[in-house]
């Protein structure tokens, strides 16, 4: 991402004045983004005034391949998702929903309208046709894969864990992010102007959290939270009528009516949309294994029978600051898995998953494996840390709400915890001060938590 805003910034350089409705359409035109339903609502980016005129200049510009290459989404035969970028916060988007999402929220402030085909644009169309086209798989497997870069220094290549569908991850997130960005530039007072397209995207994914308050300080749009706004800003449309009407516009501009047709439409839509529901919405984003640099397990794993009864909260107490960035919560990753690894003796990092200051999950053992984190207890119950020593301070807010409602009803709807389970701090089954006293004393009033 911060390449491609580099390159932003070098079109803007050279071209004063430049708006950045002008910008993202001709970044479109450059795209080859003028399917039927894109204009449908934002029209042909070649019939656009100031888009030529500023095509040639990306043209004649030494960005013009990295523009063609990030914005062109695609899935190669072996794996590899073209289109997307590593974002600062650590999670990979495609910036064609993010970019389409952009320029419908810039078109309707221009206009002073409603920014009509938002969530066809950014979510619907891929949502629904993904939906459809693989109605013989369990609805979960209708939406994604995440993946996994080559270099998370100088990352060049996205290879994703599984089969592709239409709505892999960081099709959603760009989607999401469109849809929040878009809504934004939509709403802004007929007295401000947006800023330049630079801006826009540094404003959202080039944030600085501040030590001791986190995520908890900031009151505007950052990427942590893209899937809590985009659920306040979609949830009341009514999703599963959104995507059905999406669905029968893109039958409608590409003359295939005839898909109406099929009885189990309307099923296939409803249950994609649970899938999503609980996968982007109700769960938290995970940032994956291979994403901060976990090494091999030494050893072989063994399966957890799942569901499990308990959930024990730990802090980390080193590292004992807060972790506030990828970049760092993923250094402490990696030390923990070190040290337990090489000092421990321990066939992998002990915990199940560990909570960051940054916004975000990271796996751990995971959702399947048995940990090593709570001596006697860990084949009945998931070990959750959270980075920092909570002796004397409370983690952030933001954090303790994934882990509390986030984590938790993830877990619970996804069969790997039991309703009735329950929350006990490490210091109840084993001797240690661990999760520290003031955070104990706050999960203690926490529901589920049992003496």
């Amino acid at each position: 991402m911060d390449s491609f805003i580099n390159a932003v910034e070098q079109v803007e350089a050279s071209n004063p004045g430049l708006s950045p409705l002008a910008l993202v359409r001709a970044l479109r035109r450059t795209a080859g983004h003028d399917d039927a339903m894109t204009i449908h609502f934002l029209g042909a980016s070649n019939k656009l005034s100031d888009t030529e005129v500023l095509e040639r200049a990306i043209l004649n510009s030494s960005s013009f391949s990295f523009f063609d290459k990030a914005t062109h989404h695609i899935v190669t035969d072996h794996g590899e998702e073209r289109g997307v970028v590593l974002a600062p916060d650590g999670t990979t988007v495609a910036l064609a929903p993010l970019l389409l999402g952009i320029e419908t929220g810039l078109k309707a402030k221009m206009e002073g309208a409603s920014a009509a085909g938002i969530f066809p644009l950014t979510l619907g169309r891929n949502l629904g046709l993904s939906f459809l086209s693989l109605q013989d798989f369990p609805p979960s497997h209708r939406l994604g894969p995440d993946g996994c870069w080559d270099s998370m220094v100088h990352p060049k290549v996205f290879k994703l864990s599984r089969p592709p569908t239409l709505a892999t991850t960081a099709v959603i997130n760009g989607g999401m992010d469109g849809a929040i960005l878009g809504t934004d530039l939509s709403s802004l007072p007929a007295s401000e102007q947006p800023q330049a397209l630079s801006q826009i995207l540094k404003g959202y994914y080039s944030y600085t959290l501040e030590e001791g308050k986190g995520l908890d300080a900031i009151s505007s749009h950052v990427s942590p939270r893209r899937r809590e706004i985009s659920r306040s800003i979609l949830e009341p449309l009514d999703l599963h009528s959104q995507v059905m009407e999406t669905l029968a516009l893109v039958w409608k501009v590409e003359k295939t009516e005839w898909i109406a047709l099929d009885t189990g439409v309307g099923k296939a839509v409803k249950d994609g949309l649970q899938a999503f529901v609980h996968t982007y919405w109700d769960c938290p984003q995970i940032i994956p294994r291979c994403q901060w640099g976990a090494k091999p397990y030494q050893g072989t794993p063994t399966l957890l029978s799942l569901p499990l009864q308990f959930l024990y909260i730990h802090h980390t107490y080193q590292p004992s600051s807060p972790c506030l960035s990828f970049q760092k919560c993923s250094t402490n990753m990696r030390a923990m898995q070190q040290f337990h690894q090489q000092e421990r003796g321990w066939i992998d990092i002990g915990y199940s998953f560990v909570i960051g200051s940054d916004g975000y999950v990271y796996e751990g053992r995971g959702w399947n494996h048995v940990g090593t984190h709570t001596r006697g207890h860990n084949a009945i119950g998931y070990g959750m840390s959270v980075i920092g020593n909570y002796t004397a301070t409370l983690p952030s807010r933001h954090s303790m709400n994934l882990l509390r409602h986030r984590l938790v009803q993830c877990a619970v709807d996804g069969g790997r915890l039991a309703a009735n389970f329950t929350i006990q701090g490490h210091r109840q089954v084993v001797n240690t001060s661990c999760p520290g006293d003031i955070f104990f004393s706050e999960i203690s009033s926490w529901e589920h938590f049992r003496e």
